[in-house]
């Protein structure tokens, strides 16, 4: 397979770095974390209004009408620069909402999200480990009525978002649903997470719901796999900016007379890190592809997932130990890339928990695509 990118693909992925390079700088981040809200509305004003909000999002409905791929570009240079905006949250539930939903859903609210004129988020995550079942939170019909039963877990940016799309099990299976997070029936706790990010739990009781695609669990994994790997985006991005931010620290740092760069040790850490970047950037496109093209991912989505999620981790740990004292320090740049490594890591699963899905698959002969 090519994973090169097109000139739109290479064009979205210059467009973004000026705009985080811009709007993401890091006392412009130290800012907006001391903010109620800790997300930058500014930049996300500027992100649609230079049509990288909405970029894969139709044309007639305010957006780019390009596709996952461009997305993802667009993820990853937020990484890069820690960027405080729900860009996977938004537009990935927008997404669903073309997908699945009626017309007056979709101009409800996919042209609000483009615009940057709202939020929407996802919920699919439950309290206990993450696995693949259908949910615990469950949707009952009566006279053609949906309502939810159940909770949600850290659910982001439940303070600032409209609605949320969120999983429940019918009886005939699991489906997507549109919920209003201000509605009765719906009461939410928020927390905060080890980013950026304020997180809610949500708890349905009886809350009325708008049922978005089928009944059979084909919607929930369709949004799954393109979260998953929204994640991995994220993480390679993450990744590729505190390994820049270390290559800058380590050759301007001297011990015994010469750049800290210059020592065995530290390039080896350095070279495990670029490996690590290479297997997370490889296998993210090949499951992007599949995706793209509309064929079936196979277990490439997971793969990517795991190694997301592992190699993510290794690489802000090493990168943060890279850096000495100055790594542990809280107002560095370099922490936040940290925070983001272990709060994308720890999302829809942990690297155990994507190995014990991958081995389940393996088991019922699917073969895995590595």
């Amino acid at each position: 397979m090519d994973f090169t990118h097109s000139e739109e693909q290479d064009a979205i992925r210059a467009l973004a770095a000026d705009v985080f390079t811009g709007r993401a700088g890091i006392d412009r981040v130290k800012q907006i974390e001391l903010s109620d809200e800790r997300l930058d509305r500014d930049l996300w004003r500027e992100l649609a209004t230079t049509g990288l909000l909405g970029v894969a999002l139709p044309e007639g409905l305010g957006g780019g009408g390009l596709g996952l791929p461009e997305l993802y570009v667009l993820l990853e240079q937020q990484g890069r620069h820690v960027a405080p905006v729900p860009i996977w949250q938004s537009v990935l539930a927008a997404l669903a909402i073309v997908e699945f939903g009626s017309d007056t859903q979709k101009s409800a609210h996919v042209p609000a999200v483009a615009e940057g004129r709202g939020f929407l988020t996802i919920g699919l995550e439950e309290c206990g480990p993450y696995i693949d079942r259908d949910p615990q939170t469950t949707a009952t019909e009566t006279d053609g009525r949906w309502t939810l039963s159940g909770a949600k877990a850290v659910v982001p940016v439940t303070h600032v978002a409209d609605r949320a799309v969120v999983s429940a099990t019918t009886d005939t299976g699991a489906a997507l649903f549109l919920v209003d997070l201000t509605a009765d029936g719906v009461s939410i706790e928020q927390t905060q997470s080890t980013n950026w990010e304020i997180c809610g739990n949500l708890t349905f009781d009886s809350a009325a719901a708008e049922l978005l695609g089928p009944t059979d669990g084909s919607a929930v994994g369709w949004l799954r796999d393109r979260v998953e790997l929204a994640l991995a985006a994220l993480a390679l991005g993450v990744g590729a900016g505190a390994v820049q931010q270390s290559v800058t620290y380590l050759n301007g740092r001297q011990q015994f007379g010469r750049p800290l760069a210059t020592f065995q040790a530290v390039a080896h850490k350095l070279a495990d890190c670029y490996i690590e970047l290479e297997a997370m950037s490889v296998t993210l496109w090949q499951a992007t592809q599949k995706l793209a093209a509309g064929t079936d991912p196979g277990t490439s989505v997971l793969v990517a997932k795991w190694w997301a999620t592992e190699g993510g981790q290794n690489i802000v740990h090493r990168t943060t130990h890279l850096h000495g004292g100055m790594g542990v320090d809280t107002d560095y740049p370099v922490h936040r890339h940290l925070l983001w490594g272990k709060q994308i890591g720890a999302t829809l699963g942990g690297s155990a928990s994507d190995l014990a899905r991958l081995g389940a698959k393996l088991a019922t002969g699917v073969e895995v695509v590595a």
